[in-house]
């Protein structure tokens, strides 16, 4: 039994036919049918400062929270606001420059901020609940990958290992740019694109890594897969930081986690595989789509992403192993 499982046990699921997607198959959202042809898609995504800039910070997770909705084929609706704030420092402006970034994104998005909740809280911490509407048939899960599927990743990998430069004062200004560029991109125009193209299967990637994630829809599917390590893009500067030791404990443990189903080939270098393993913040789309999809999966993404990259194969094998070449 795995340490969330056992944490889980005690939530016994309720039989509704409506609720269409729980926690069971580790999805990035919960959905439930309102109606034949739609139902509502909720989902909620917090947590502590991972850029110095307050409204850098805010515009990060509003999109972080934002695209578990996109993962599920869904389009948002609204989101509400979750603060946690010392009540010292609310005269000093943070707070509001948050906000402000988070309600940029939001308008981004197409969708209105209608209230929240607010803690007195000696830690910052800040994200949104987002409410999204999708058509029962559409929804987009993590369990119908299939042997044949490509794997497209729509964001490059690194954020964890920026995030912890930058905490340790390490991460040069042109890196940490960058990579608030990436991380405060929408995942808007990839969901889009997997919708048309018909996809299999989609998560994003976050706080498991890339690894993780791919780990996970993998499990649920019943099939393995393959990472080409070489094909997977890298925010610039994360490999220096990596050789350099600014590791975040999350990617650790997710490499740790996860060791009984990772083959690596000898190639793979030690980097590479803490990149590979690296807990994302905001990242990109990991689809998994048929070869018959995958041109028009392809089109659609052109100049809409931060990536383009065919990072795999979904293979028929041991549910969730991996090969790494």
């Amino acid at each position: 039994m795995s340490e969330l499982t056992h944490v889980l046990r005690h939530v016994v699921p309720l039989e509704d036919p409506n609720a269409l997607v729980g926690y069971a198959t580790g999805d990035d959202a919960a959905v439930y049918r309102v109606a034949a042809d739609r139902a509502v898609v909720v989902t909620a995504d917090f947590f502590t400062p991972i850029v110095d800039d307050p409204y850098d910070f805010g515009r990060i997770a509003a999109a972080n929270a934002l695209s578990d909705i996109y993962a599920m084929g869904a389009r948002p609706l609204f989101v509400l606001n979750l603060v946690g704030f010392p009540r010292t420092l609310l005269s000093s402006g943070i707070l509001e420059e948050i906000l402000r970034g988070g309600s940029d994104v939001a308008r981004e998005a197409g969708v209105p901020t209608l209230g929240g909740h607010t803690i007195d809280d000696a830690e910052p911490k800040y994200g949104l609940v987002a409410i999204g509407e999708v058509d029962p048939a559409r929804i987009v899960t993590n369990d119908g990958a299939r042997p044949g599927d490509a794997l497209v990743l729509t964001k490059p990998i690194g954020s964890g290992i920026i995030a912890t430069a930058i905490k340790q004062g390490a991460a040069p200004p042109d890196v940490v740019a960058a990579a608030v560029e990436v991380m405060a991109t929408l995942n808007r125009a990839a969901a889009q694109a997997m919708a048309n193209a018909g996809v299999s299967a989609a998560t994003d990637v976050t706080g498991f890594g890339l690894l993780g994630h791919l780990h996970k829809m993998l499990h649920a599917s019943g099939v393995s897969g393959r990472i080409n390590a070489a094909d997977v893009p890298l925010m610039s500067g994360a490999r220096e930081l990596a050789v350099a030791g600014h590791v975040p404990g999350g990617t650790e443990r997710n490499l740790a986690d996860l060791e009984a189903s990772l083959d690596f080939a000898d190639s793979v270098d030690e980097t590479t595989r803490v990149l590979l393993g690296d807990a994302q913040t905001s990242g990109g789309m990991l689809m998994s789509v048929p070869p018959e999809g995958l041109g028009a999966l392809l089109g659609e993404l052109e100049g809409n992403v931060p990536a383009i990259a065919l990072v795999g194969e979904v293979t028929a094998g041991v549910a969730g192993r991996i090969t790494v070449v």
